[in-house]
């Protein structure tokens, strides 16, 4: 292999180039230097302003070519490369070159990247989002003693005197992403489990979910408790109100218990079961048990008031549920939300 590199390198100026930058950064690596160091290194490489900023710590480190911090301001990067860690972006690196890049820089910033990314798992802080789920699990499991989740949190990087929110989400999105979203300031780890995503957040903010997430939030404090409120939060989820705390369901929480047996036999939500062919019976019953007001339905379904109560009154009859009435409307809700809870 090295002589196929002397052959490459002697017919080609730009190959041997590269050749070189690789040596350069592998043997930085073999002698586990940190981040300062590789940018003083790169820049003096380069011959220009070299930058590493891990997002992380939100810190940029600039180094001149003299080895020292870069003292002008900041001048547009004249070639940038992210920095990755387990298939998470957590920083960039770029050169501050004037005039056209050189040829070599984007090998140079590769290898830089390579090397950050390495110093940064060994050094820390990696501040990553995705963690390994072996752990996570481990702190959500209720056959996890407490010393065991203890140092699998510490491990995770929560400090022990800091609440811990568990969120069970199902979303086409990166995890990483979500949990970047909803708990800017950090700690928050995320990790795949089985059919859903769990993320561990110190602070957890149900407005930060982006669209088309479905989310379930338990309550700070033992998390194998909040990971099973949270489990229990995203069966009431809907594309209505698509994340939900636990701690906003009350009593509710209590339907998630009954048997799916018991909820089948019961003739509301039986009855319940023999509209749901129809979507525009049931996005009219969904709507009108979320507001309680005929008008309020009809303005979000975008329909005369006139044509929503013709709707439910047709509705109404296949229940055999009086809607108008309290006490009916009340039990429309139940067998609705018992109705959705069976297909968990």
């Amino acid at each position: 292999m090295e002589a196929l590199a002397v052959r490459l390198s002697g017919l080609d100026p730009y190959v041997d180039g590269a050749i070189r930058i690789v040596a350069f950064y592998d043997t930085l690596m073999r002698r586990r230097v940190d981040v300062p160091a590789l940018a003083r290194a790169s820049a003096g490489l380069a011959e220009c302003v070299a930058g590493i900023r891990l997002h992380g710590t939100g810190r940029a480190i600039r180094v001149s070519p003299h080895g020292t911090e870069a003292s002008s301001p900041q001048a547009p990067a004249s070639t940038t490369v992210p920095i990755t860690l387990d298939d998470e972006e957590i920083g960039t690196v770029w050169l501050e070159r004037s005039g056209s890049p050189n040829p070599l820089d984007e090998i140079l910033l590769d290898r830089l990247a390579i090397a950050a990314a390495a110093a940064v798992e060994r050094y820390g802080p990696a501040r990553t989002t995705m963690a390994d789920p072996a752990l996570v699990e481990l702190v959500i499991s209720a056959d996890s003693d407490e010393a065991a989740r203890a140092r699998a949190l510490r491990l995770l990087g929560f400090a022990p005197d800091l609440p811990v929110h568990v969120a069970a989400v199902r979303s086409r999105l990166p995890l990483d992403r979500i949990g970047a979203l909803v708990c800017p300031a950090r700690p928050v780890k995320a990790a795949p489990l089985s059919d859903v995503g769990v993320i561990l957040a110190t602070t957890m903010d149900p407005a930060r979910f982006p669209a088309d997430v479905r989310a379930g939030i338990g309550a700070a404090g033992r998390p194998d408790l909040s990971w099973r409120q949270a489990r229990t939060a995203l069966r009431f989820t809907t594309p209505r109100e698509p994340v939900v705390r636990h701690t906003d369901l009350g009593a509710l929480a209590l339907l998630a218990e009954i048997p799916g047996s018991t909820a089948r036999d019961n003739a509301d939500v039986a009855a319940i079961g023999r509209i749901a062919g129809s979507p525009e019976d049931m996005e009219t019953l969904e709507t009108y048990c979320a507001t309680g007001s005929l008008r309020r339905a009809a303005d979000l379904l975008h329909l005369h008031h006139s044509s929503v109560a013709r709707r439910l009154e047709q509705i109404a009859k296949a229940l055999d549920i009086e809607l108008t009435e309290p006490g009916g409307l009340l039990r429309a809700r139940l067998a609705l939300t018992a109705w959705r809870l069976l297909d968990d």
